[in-house]
């Protein structure tokens, strides 16, 4: 049995700058400042986490309604976005082929582990076709602290397929730093994948288990489950 935990932005696929167009717009409209993420580096972080920094940065204080407020008004825009043909929007190389041959494995298991909100993943990996290979997973509405999302993912992996995991047969795969940080507390194993923002050279810095330039060598990604 082998679980796998997929990040969504950079490791399955990109949005054309969709995810920061739209939280632009809905900063404008719910707290009245425009441009409040420019030059933020979104990589690797929880959406809660990127608003919160950008709320104390402009001194608003956090209200938890007016926050709901704002998530409902991003996935609305989100919406819009991710339909335009604007920016560099594709499936990361390797993914339409990989999740398929993954999924021809009876005891492989596939999860998301993202930083995004649940429901603007679920809009983003839509976009491709992708929702129906991740029925679980964590997210940012779980917690804004990445290296606490794991365990969120697993209990509903539990809860869904009644089987208990060994933490080694666990995999988190993802393009950050954070992505392989997150798996170490937990004992799970990390795949990092230097396609988008960051160099295999940068990755390996961070010690991951396992490291790609991309994700295209799928026979080596099986070879790595065993």
């Amino acid at each position: 049995m082998k679980v796998l935990l997929f990040d969504i932005d950079g490791t399955l696929m990109l949005s054309g700058g969709a995810g920061l167009r739209a939280m632009n717009k809905a900063f404008i409209d719910v707290y009245h400042v425009k441009d409040a993420l420019a030059g933020v580096n979104l990589a690797g972080r929880t959406d809660t986490s990127i608003i919160e920094d950008a709320l104390e940065k402009f001194s608003i204080p956090f209200d938890p309604s007016v926050f709901q407020s704002y998530k409902e008004c991003y996935y609305n825009y989100l919406n819009e976005e991710i339909q335009k043909p604007i920016g560099d929007k594709y499936l990361m190389p390797g993914i339409k082929e990989l999740l398929p041959r993954l999924v021809e494995h009876d005891d492989v298991y596939l999860g998301l582990l993202t930083g995004n909100w649940q429901k603007s993943g679920r809009i983003k990996i839509n976009y491709f076709g992708l929702n129906d290979y991740f029925s679980f997973g964590a997210f940012a509405d779980d917690s804004g602290i990445r290296n606490e999302l794991l365990p969120f993912a697993i209990d509903r992996f539990k809860q869904q397929y009644k089987l208990e995991p060994d933490p080694r047969d666990v995999f988190v795969i993802g393009d950050t730093p954070a992505d392989i940080h997150c798996a170490k507390p937990h004992d799970a194993v990390s795949i990092a994948v230097g396609a988008a923002h960051y160099t295999v050279d940068q990755l390996k810095e961070h010690e991951p288990d396992f490291v790609f330039k991309d994700l295209t060598d799928t026979e080596r990604f099986l070879e790595i489950l065993g």
